[in-house]
């Protein structure tokens, strides 16, 4: 069976996100204060061939830790569904 699977990597709270401060300045500049609190993070869709959803579910996870999220500086979240 084939599965999609969509991945949010995020930077952790704790570490600085230069990306995410420009643009929380940039929305003042362009009439926006009220947003505030930005994070830039990656946004990556994937398609596995596995013969259950926790299979791929299991493959998607391994494939987070080993080379899509960097652990020390990100943290990851994805769902699975039937493509």
């Amino acid at each position: 069976m084939k599965f999609k699977a969509e991945i949010d990597v995020m930077p952790l709270d704790a570490l600085l996100d230069p990306q995410g401060k420009a643009v929380t300045s940039s929305m003042k500049n362009i009439g926006l204060s009220m947003i505030e609190g930005v994070r830039i993070g990656r946004h990556i869709r994937l398609f596995v061939e596995a013969g259950s959803k926790s299979d791929a579910e299991s493959k998607v996870d391994e494939a987070c830790k080993k080379l899509l999220a960097n652990q020390i500086m990100e943290t990851y979240v994805f769902t699975v569904e039937e493509a």
